[in-house]
């Protein structure tokens, strides 16, 4: 079995032809492009490709793909990737190791999605650095004013339709504006900005609920009290093929929901979730299990049995609430089945006796 491993880089990429049968190999260099990675594939005819996962991750994955041919992607966060304690790192070590390790099955793997799903998923991390960027320029309008002792209101209010035109009352052009007066005219670039975003995301949104309207998973999810487009939309996007997890804790390990574990002989604790998968999704996942907990009764229970009635577990309970709702949508997902309410209990009814 032939197997090739490129270490894809930015202009140029080395590629290992490994033959698992005696393990002989050899090494060679080709500009990282559509044409050149495709010639490659098409001269040596491998059985399978293995490549890590980046930037050119996708299109390569795609060229492999419309060949017929195995792919393995490479997950570099994982441990077994880790490069400790080596004296020597070079592009043709890369490519040995990734051959290697392929060959060997011991190779930790990411899911590539398909082209579509992944331009989908580039637009929702879009929107996410648009509302990112909208909230630093909100900031910026706060600092500048209490810089000059005015103070805005605390919340939504501040940037009402009312507040909007008082701040611009207040804002001047650079030619207007004196030394004195530098603060209203950058005000005003931080408004003009302030608008340029609202439009960019309105246009954006605009064509994520298109989209939305065409996906009958996205409508699925919706049906979970407190989700809206913008959660379901990441977790279809994001889970892509549900029954590529086994169990739920696999689905909140990919997110990066679940405690890290530290097990040492008598030693068995938890700590702080991994961290790691998609930010995107598990910010939102927490930001929507909030508020969540006003609409959906089966989530509340969830947070109460965690929080234990302390408010110091408030924190600790959202991340169960949030890794809980994720697992909901999946196996939704997997089984192609509706949301079902939390059914009530029915209290001091006792059980009738037989006759």
């Amino acid at each position: 079995m032939c197997i090739l491993a490129i270490d894809l880089g930015k202009s140029n990429s080395v590629a290992c032809v490994y033959e698992m049968a005696d393990g002989a190999h050899r090494f060679r260099t080709v500009s990282t492009t559509p044409s050149a990675i495709g010639g490659l594939i098409d001269e040596e005819q491998p059985e399978r490709v293995v490549i890590e996962i980046c930037l050119q991750a996708g299109w390569v994955g795609d060229l492999v793909r419309s060949r017929g041919i195995v792919l393995q992607v490479a997950n570099t966060n994982e441990e077994a990737w880790s490069w400790r304690r080596v004296k020597r790192k070079t592009d043709r070590d890369d490519a040995l190791k990734l051959a290697r390790m392929s060959a060997l099955n011991q190779l930790p793997t990411v899911h590539l999605p398909t082209h579509g799903t992944r331009q989908w998923r580039s637009v929702l991390h879009y929107r996410q650095t648009l509302v990112a960027r909208r909230t630093s320029v909100k900031n910026r309008v706060r600092s500048i004013l209490e810089a000059e002792a005015i103070r805005l209101p605390a919340g939504k209010s501040a940037w009402s339709l009312v507040q909007r035109l008082r701040l611009r009352e207040m804002a001047r052009s650079w030619d207007e504006v004196n030394l004195e007066e530098l603060w209203r005219a950058a005000l005003g670039e931080e408004l003009d900005h302030l608008e340029q975003l609202e439009a960019t995301l309105k246009r954006v949104e605009s064509k994520l609920d298109a989209l939305a309207a065409q996906d009958s998973r996205v409508k699925q999810l919706k049906t979970i009290p407190g989700v809206g487009p913008r959660l379901a939309e990441m977790v279809v996007a994001v889970i892509d093929d549900p029954k590529r997890f086994r169990s739920g804790k696999e689905v909140g390990s990919y997110v990066g929901l679940t405690p890290r574990r530290f097990q040492s002989g008598q030693m068995d604790r938890q700590g702080r979730i991994s961290g790691r998968g998609h930010k995107d999704l598990r910010k939102l996942l927490v930001e929507v299990s909030w508020i969540g907990l006003r609409f959906n009764p089966r989530l509340r229970t969830v947070f109460d049995r965690a929080c234990r009635g302390v408010k110091k577990r408030r924190k600790i309970a959202i991340v169960a609430s949030a890794r809980r709702l994720l697992i909901w949508c999946w196996a939704m997902l997997r089984d192609g089945s509706a949301w079902k309410p939390a059914v009530p209990a029915v209290s001091g009814r006792q059980p009738a006796q037989a006759a």
